[in-house]
């Protein structure tokens, strides 16, 4: 349970549909909506509730802007700017730890792994994790990956004061292992797989070690607001969320479709490129044998617990963010509208 709710904001969060009670026949309030990164598909089931209406439909009036960055939605909700962002979750918690006074709360995972991993070269040396001692990484020194080693490294058995970090822009990382200049680099596998295949290693080239298969399994990314707008606007809350799964899961479902929308909305959008990662994404961090079993968001607190820790950790800071405090259950739809 979140704690820090007003009896009255638990009670309007209870029950209801699509279109939360108190909204259908009132003016719909309106939500600002930050996503991650530019538009592409891993995000596009924003833009697929926006364009087929189920914001209109569940009462509320939600505008979805482009991010910089899953560390910068944190701030933007702290700061007022935004209401909900969807990001990477490894950010909000690290922020959260640092100012647990700004109330950063996640009402929905929608990635059930995290896309962090390590990829080198197929034709080289380095097989598994601890045959990266000793080598060099390319990374910018804000890439999660990179952040998060020191906890990657610990779960893998890694002496990760063995191996070498050089830092890189992002648009250096993945041409220094095309030309050998890195044995691998970090990164998140929906980005750096395909940005390798794009200069010339394809993935068969590629040997990519996902961070979950070897013992650091983050959640990944989800939807993010502040306890300050929950307890002013509770209904609004429950029904983005509802509208936002069920354009998720009908992205999951119909693909080709989420594309389009996404085409309509970033004309630009190269869209055999994001099918590509539309796929990745689904295969690699969206669709595990736990979200199969449960649905969406169906949150192991003792895994997120230990997650939170994990990152902490990696960060030198102290213990203190709890799962509780970071996760809420209380405004998913049921369970029957997060299967897929």
């Amino acid at each position: 349970m979140l704690h820090g709710f007003t009896r009255r904001a638990a009670l309007l969060a209870a029950g209801g549909t699509l279109a939360a009670p108190g909204l259908a026949n009132a003016q719909a309030p309106r939500v600002r909506m930050m996503l991650d990164w530019a538009f592409q598909s891993p995000n596009a089931f924003a833009l697929v509730a926006r364009e087929k209406g189920y914001f209109r439909e569940a009462g509320v009036d939600i505008t979805v802007d482009r991010g910089n960055g899953s560390g910068a939605v944190p701030v933007a909700l702290a700061s007022g700017s935004y209401d909900i962002g969807y990001a990477d979750l490894s950010p909000a918690i690290r922020f959260m730890a640092e100012n647990p006074d700004r109330g950063v709360v996640c009402i929905a995972v929608l990635q059930d792994r995290s896309p962090l991993c390590a990829i080198v070269r197929a034709d080289g040396p380095i097989r598994v994790p601890k045959d990266l001692e000793g080598k060099r990484l390319a990374a910018p020194d804000f890439d999660a990956g990179r952040q998060l080693f020191p906890a990657f490294a610990k779960a893998a058995g890694i002496d990760a004061s063995k191996v070498t970090f050089l830092s890189v822009t992002p648009a250096l990382r993945e041409p220094m292992v095309l030309r050998r200049e890195a044995d691998g680099l970090t990164g998140f596998v929906t980005t750096s797989a395909l940005a390798l295949k794009g200069i010339g290693l394809g993935h068969d080239q590629q040997r990519v070690m996902m961070y979950y298969d070897h013992g650091l399994n983050l959640y990944g990314a989800g939807l993010l607001t502040t306890r300050a707008f929950i307890e002013r606007n509770p209904n609004a809350v429950r029904a983005a969320t509802a509208a936002l799964m069920k354009a998720f899961r009908e992205g999951i479902a119909n693909q080709r479709e989420a594309l389009d929308i996404l085409k309509r909305a970033e004309p630009l959008t190269d869209v055999a490129l994001e099918a590509e990662r539309q796929q990745m994404n689904l295969e690699r961090v969206v669709v595990s044998d736990h979200v199969r079993a449960n649905g969406i968001s169906s949150v192991d607190m003792g895994r997120m617990q230990t997650g939170i820790r994990a990152i902490e950790e990696a960060y030198g800071m102290q213990p203190r963010l709890q799962a509780a405090q970071f996760y809420t259950p209380d405004f998913l739809p049921p369970v029957a509208d997060r299967r897929i």
